[in-house]
């Protein structure tokens, strides 16, 4: 083959290179072959053999980003010494489908290794996450090393030619490397699976649903797939293994990030487009699944936008000083620059000179799973700091009421009951009137009731009805006849106000109201004036004798014993009600109860 036709080309002579590793980019010429027809043979005639381009670019690889072609690449070596060199060819991106290297042998002819992730692991010429292709170059040799590139994916090709001495240090430190990375993405799962097993806090089982799909993402981008799991073996799903776990690993952490954040009401309009994203991200799998080509294009602007959309929403919230925010910014700035300039890359926005993407990615992730899990801790402890507050608050608040209750009532110090019937107000009151329902009344009516008996003391009750209010209610409306009753209310708070009473609404418009160690006469002189208050008011009832809104009282009193039950006092001031409704209405009937012997 005549010389002039690799001329222009940079030739590398390994005799020369007093490093252990040499990036190969500067010293690849290419030829794409846009029909995937041609071989070797064709690749080396004169007239294709012209038509190959240098790498002008400076950068650490080739990128010939989203392509259907195949692309011819050759690499001119030279050993001027007097020994054999022996090289190991290592290409850093495991997206690469098929990779094929053409190296002349003892016999003129070519010896062709096959590669890429269509050759399964046990097959290819050496055993690594990445494509590693042994080189030999005997002495005082010149050869031109051909490598046939052909991917459904980005195609990106960093290749580096490494000593095989030091190319076995370099794969123990990187082992070393992933081992670091998985064994704390590991652990960071475990550990906050079990927290979720206990507190059973739904962010925490977010938590773990991404960085699961965030672990098995960089180990698809890593190329660890093939060996650590041997189904992936399979072309299609080592394929689209990146683009299904990284968009499943945005679906968990937008949902993670959309509770954490509270984004519905704080960022309310992002919050749609955070729902968009997760539907869209959702979606991209199945997409992929069944129209690749036409959506792989797409992948890297998806995680584009999700990528702003989320560090957009961290920084909101961050100025609206939520402390979960500034987790979020922390530990997405680093991992965004990453995914970022990942996801540039093969659609051709950025230099191909930036070199690390893989480890900075990986640094990124395992920054971002540690911060948000300090996230979550901190979340946890401000939500315990609360609840400890919200716990010393109530028990000030009861030691408070406890001592106010004993300024009022001696007697009462051991009974903290009411105290803690504070905590039961909403369903111990009355909605209408606002004063006790009928449960707090029977409540506190057997509670008094024991008080007495132990303290011998009298212990009265007074039912009150209001007089004709089934035909007020008719008359003026359901309204009024509520304000009618809310009156009631009014007037027996004014006078029935000492701390151990209770007035409560029966049922209906029928009211009752306790008043413990007060006797009979007392107790009528309390009712008197209650009705006088009515006719003061002079609320106006067409429909009744009086011409205004009355009320009737029945009052029973006793002393309570142990012979005896609450219903009794009940059931006596019920038929005192009954005697006044008879004798006309508009008054108070009192009656003692029989006891007996």
């Amino acid at each position: 083959m005549p010389c002039s036709a690799f001329g222009a080309d940079k030739t590398l002579d390994l005799n020369l290179v007093n490093q252990t590793s040499v990036p190969l980019s500067e010293y690849f010429s290419f030829f794409e072959d846009s029909n995937k027809t041609l071989t070797l043979t064709d690749i080396q005639t004169p007239e294709i053999s012209e038509r190959f381009e240098l790498n002008n670019n400076s950068g650490n690889y080739l990128n010939f980003h989203y392509t259907s072609s195949a692309y011819w690449l050759r690499l001119p070596l030279k050993n001027s010494s007097d020994k054999p060199s022996a090289w190991m060819l290592e290409i850093t991106y495991p997206l690469l489908a098929n990779v094929e290297l053409y190296q002349p042998n003892e016999r003129g002819g070519y010896q062709i290794i096959h590669t890429g992730y269509s050759v399964p692991l046990s097959q290819r010429p050496y055993k690594n996450r990445f494509f590693v292709l042994p080189i030999s170059i005997p002495a005082y040799a010149n050869q031109q090393v051909y490598l046939r590139i052909e991917t459904p994916n980005a195609m990106l090709i960093p290749a580096t030619l490494w000593q095989q001495n030091a190319f076995c240090g370099h794969e123990r430190t990187d082992n070393i490397i992933q081992a670091l990375y998985f064994g704390m993405a590991i652990a960071m799962i475990l550990y906050n699976l079990l927290i979720f097993t206990v507190l059973r806090d739904f962010n925490y089982l977010l938590y773990v649903i991404f960085s699961c799909f965030s672990a098995f993402s960089i180990i698809f981008y890593t190329g660890l797939s093939n060996e650590l799991f041997p189904w992936s073996d399979s072309t299609f799903v080592t394929k689209i293994g990146v683009s299904v776990t990284t968009a499943w690993a945005f679906v968990g952490f937008l949902l993670f990030m959309r509770r954490m954040l509270n984004t519905s009401i704080t960022v309310p309009k992002l919050d749609q487009l955070l729902k968009l994203s997760i539907t869209i991200n959702i979606a991209l799998p199945f997409l992929l699944i069944f129209l690749f080509q036409n959506v792989i294009r797409y992948r890297s602007i998806i995680i584009l936008v999700t990528s702003i959309l989320i560090l957009i929403v961290s920084l909101i919230c961050a100025t609206k000083r939520q402390r979960s925010a500034y987790f979020f910014l922390a530990a997405f700035l680093f991992l965004f620059v990453a995914v970022i300039i990942a996801a540039l890359n093969p659609l051709s926005t950025l230099s191909p000179s930036i070199t690390n993407i893989e480890t900075a990615i990986q640094f990124g992730s395992a920054l971002e799973m540690l911060l948000l899990a300090f996230a979550l801790a901190d979340r946890y402890k401000t939500l315990r700091q609360e609840k400890e507050d919200a716990q010393q608050l109530l028990v000030e608040t009861l030691k408070s009421s406890e001592q106010l209750l004993e300024m009022r009532v001696a007697e009462r110090t051991a009974e903290l009951q009411i105290a803690n019937s504070k905590l039961e107000t909403l369903s111990m009151t009355d909605s209408l009137t606002g004063i006790a329902n009928r449960r707090r009344f029977d409540e506190i009516l057997k509670s008094e009731w024991f008080r007495a008996e132990r303290q011998h003391q009298s212990l009265t009750l007074a039912m009150l009805d209001v007089d004709w209010f089934k035909k007020y209610n008719d008359y003026y409306g359901h309204q009024h006849g509520e304000e009618c009753l809310q009156n009631v209310a009014k007037i027996l708070t004014a006078h029935v106000c000492r701390a151990s009473d209770l007035i409560a609404r029966y049922g209906g418009e029928e009211f009752a109201f306790i008043i413990p160690a007060t006797d009979g006469s007392k107790a009528f002189q309390l009712a008197q004036k209650i009705c006088n208050d009515f006719k003061m008011l002079a609320l106006p009832h067409e429909t009744s004798t009086f011409g205004y809104v009355t009320v009737s009282i029945g009052i029973a009193t006793v002393i309570p014993r142990k012979n005896l039950s609450p219903e009794i006092l009940i059931k006596n001031a019920d038929t005192a009600l009954y005697q006044a409704k008879e004798q006309g209405r508009n008054r108070v009937i009192c009656t003692s109860v029989d006891i007996g012997k």
